[in-house]
């Protein structure tokens, strides 16, 4: 099984890199000339979306820099003292909303730290993967097509964020033994 997943993975992009282009010739779509104006697209939206991110970055670093984050981790250390789960994931709470690649380096700074097979590195990693990037998303994406007003898309994105952190911690916490399910 695991040969045939290897396979399977090793020819899965070669294979769409050259199905898409045949598709599209013999649909008679001119693929040369459409790839282009995709690119000019691509690039006038990047030019679109710098001033956004420029505006993103200064604000998480103002959020660090400031102390806010670690004010707010140390108003939670109580209650997750309390329940057992490690406060050193606490930040990931904050940062993983905001920055993909702050989150990233908080994970990877853990798991150098406790190591990958510490409690503190599974809950990190298993946070990575079950939260977003909601406000950079927000941001960006919503910034990049015009919409103003996302009040119903950013509740969603926090709320969906805390679940998948809340469950991070419990489904590490029951899958890894820590508590008795």
């Amino acid at each position: 099984m695991y040969s045939f997943v290897t396979t399977i993975s090793a020819w899965a992009i070669p294979a769409i890199v050259v199905f898409i282009p045949l598709y599209a010739y013999f649909r008679r779509v001119p693929v040369y000339e459409t790839f282009v104006e995709g690119a000019k697209d691509g690039f006038q939206t990047s030019i679109n979306i710098i001033p956004t991110l420029v505006g993103m970055m200064v604000a998480i670093s103002v959020f660090r820099a400031s102390g806010a984050m670690d004010w707010m981790v140390s108003l939670f250390r109580p209650l997750l003292d309390m329940l057992g789960v490690p406060s050193e994931v606490m930040p990931l709470a904050f940062l993983r909303p905001i920055t993909g690649a702050g989150s990233l380096a908080f994970t990877t700074d853990l798991i150098k730290t406790y190591g990958s097979d510490s409690l503190i590195g599974r809950i990190a990693s298993t946070i990575q993967g079950s939260t977003d990037t909601t406000l950079y998303v927000l941001t960006v994406y919503f910034g990049a097509v015009g919409i103003r007003n996302g009040r119903y898309a950013l509740k969603v994105g926090l709320f969906s964020d805390l679940v998948g952190f809340v469950a991070a911690i419990i489904v590490c916490l029951l899958v890894f033994g820590f508590i008795s399910g």
